[in-house]
C-alpha cells in the first residue's frame, strides 16, 4: 500500500481559516508498506487537517523531482518535517536529493534567500537502536540530536527555526513491546499543538528530543 500524497489543495478545503499553522510532512521511506511504525505514523498524519503528507518515494520513484513543485509546498507551509527512518545515522537517500536540489541559492539562502525565514524545521524519525545507545558512552558515541547535526546547520542557513527530532527508538521491538500506539498518539498531539500554535518554542529547542517530554512544551488547548 502506498500512502497516498496530499496535495495542498487539500488541506485547503479543512477550515484554514481556523489553522494558525501549516504543517508540511515529507515522508522518506523506500518500503513504507512493510514498515511497523512509519507506516501507521504516516497513515495517522495524512488525517490531521491542516497537515498536507508527501510521500517523497511514491511521489518521485525516479528521483525526479519537482524542483518548483517542492519550493511552492515549503513557501505555503509554516512548519516542515522530515518524516523517516534513521539510514546510517541520517536520511533516505531521496531526502538527501531532495535537499540538494529544492534548498536551492537565491530560494533558501544567500542574500535573496529568505523564502524559509522563520518557518520549523524537524525530524521525525525511528531509530532501530535503543535511547541508551545514542550518548557519548553508547555504541554510537553520539546523541540523535549531534548526529543530526548536518540537518540542524541547514536549518540555520536557511533562517529557520530547528526543533529537536521527535524519536522512537528501538524501532525494531516497538511492536512486539506494544509502543507503536502510544507513539502515534503522542505523534498527533504534537502535530495539532504546532498547529495550534500550543507549543512553547523556546523551551523545546532546549530538549535533546521532543519525545517523551510533551507536558513540558505543550499548552493547554
Amino acid at each position: 500500500m502506498q500512502i497516498d500524497p496530499s496535495p495542498p489543495a487539500r488541506a485547503e478545503t479543512r477550515q484554514p481559516s481556523l489553522l494558525k499553522q501549516r504543517i508540511l510532512v515529507l515522508l522518506a521511506h523506500p518500503s513504507i508498506d512493510r514498515s511497523e511504525v512509519n507506516r501507521p505514523l504516516a497513515l495517522a498524519t495524512g488525517q490531521v487537517p491542516g497537515v498536507t503528507l508527501v510521500d517523497l518515494y511514491a511521489e518521485y520513484p525516479t528521483f525526479q523531482i519537482d524542483i518548483d513543485r517542492e519550493q511552492g509546498r515549503l513557501a505555503d507551509h509554516d512548519v516542515i518535517v522530515f518524516m523517516h527512518p534513521l539510514y546510517w545515522y541520517s536520511t533516505p537517500a531521496i531526502l538527501k536529493e531532495w535537499q540538494d536540489l529544492v534548498l536551492e541559492h537565491g530560494f533558501a539562502y544567500g542574500r535573496t534567500g529568505t523564502a524559509l525565514r522563520g518557518k520549523l524545521l524537524f525530524n521525525a524519525l525511528t531509530a532501530g537502536g535503543s535511547e541508551a545507545a545514542y550518548r557519548a558512552e553508547g555504541y554510537n558515541h553520539y546523541t540523535i540530536r549531534e548526529l543530526l547535526h548536518p540537518i540542524e546547520q541547514t536549518a540555520m542557513l536557511c533562517g529557520m527555526i530547528y526543533l529537536p527530532p521527535f524519536a522512537l527508538f528501538a524501532a525494531r521491538t516497538a511492536v512486539e513491546e506494544g509502543r507503536v500506539d502510544g507513539h502515534v498518539r503522542d505523534w498527533i498531539r504534537l502535530l495539532e499543538a504546532l498547529r495550534d500554535g500550543r507549543c512553547d518554542l523556546d523551551a523545546a529547542r532546549r530538549l535533546p528530543t521532543l519525545s517523551h517530554h510533551l507536558d513540558l512544551i505543550i499548552k493547554p488547548g
